[in-house]
């Protein structure tokens, strides 16, 4: 069992929300260590929700920030192709904006009573797996990082600069741990950059692990999308967990 509902904290001058699940406790057990999770480029969808409290019945206390919450909490609507709407929903989550709403997220964390924050994660899907990639270059405040199919280039069209946004040119600076998991038959993400990626986290001196699963495509953990790749999402959540019990 877990309590589950929606926050709100500052980042910045702007209100963020975020949806937060605490695993139960009684009386004197030890405070859970945290997770910050950042979603795809569709949102905290429901199945966000579930994951977040998925990570709750597992003993973690799991916060997802909408970092669409200055825009109603849904990527860009106005759109007309598949493409365009991707490219509107990375650059509504840039970098330059999201990262510091991750930041205020565990900086929320840190200042409640009920979690442990000096203990924490971040996990992230797609857009949200660069994301846990670029944060982990940038902070001493992650135990480890747990990107799934996080594009490791970031085409033009999704770069606020209108240039291809690299995650391996940085790989070398993560600070922390991290566990990246990928489809082998992603057709969004070709596996030469999975193997660049891989490479350039390994000079970090951090233990890197990379997971490609065959046969799975892109989003293979979703149960909604029709890319749901049930042993794959299987053989993620066990590797997921595990990681983050070891390093939290």
């Amino acid at each position: 069992m877990n309590d589950a509902a929606w926050t709100t904290f500052p980042a910045g001058s702007d209100e963020i929300r975020g949806y937060l699940a605490l695993p139960s406790r009684r009386p004197g057990d030890v405070l859970p260590p945290v997770i910050v999770m950042a979603h795809e480029n569709l949102g905290v969808t429901a199945h966000r929700e579930r994951v977040t409290e998925r990570f709750a019945d597992e003993g973690f206390a799991c916060l997802t920030v909408d970092l669409y919450s200055r825009i109603g909490g849904r990527p860009p609507q106005d759109y007309t192709t598949p493409e365009e709407r991707r490219a509107k929903a990375f650059l509504a989550a840039r970098d330059e904006q999201a990262l510091p709403d991750l930041e205020a997220g565990l900086d929320h964390l840190a200042g409640r009573d009920d979690v442990d924050a000096s203990r924490a994660a971040v996990v992230g899907f797609c857009l949200g797996g660069g994301l846990a990639i670029a944060w982990a270059t940038r902070t001493d405040r992650l135990a480890c990082a747990v990107p799934l199919y996080g594009l490791p280039e970031l085409p033009p069209a999704y770069s606020p600069t209108g240039r291809v946004r690299s995650r391996i040119d940085v790989a070398g600076g993560v600070r922390c741990p991290v566990q990246a998991h990928f489809g082998g038959a992603d057709e969004v993400i070709p596996l030469d950059q999975v193997a660049r990626l891989g490479d350039a986290l390994e000079e970090s001196g951090h233990e890197t692990e990379v997971h490609v699963y065959d046969g799975a495509g892109h989003a293979y953990h979703d149960d909604t999308h029709p890319n749901h790749h049930p042993e794959a999402a299987r053989l993620t959540w066990e590797r997921t967990l595990a990681f983050l019990r070891k390093h939290l």
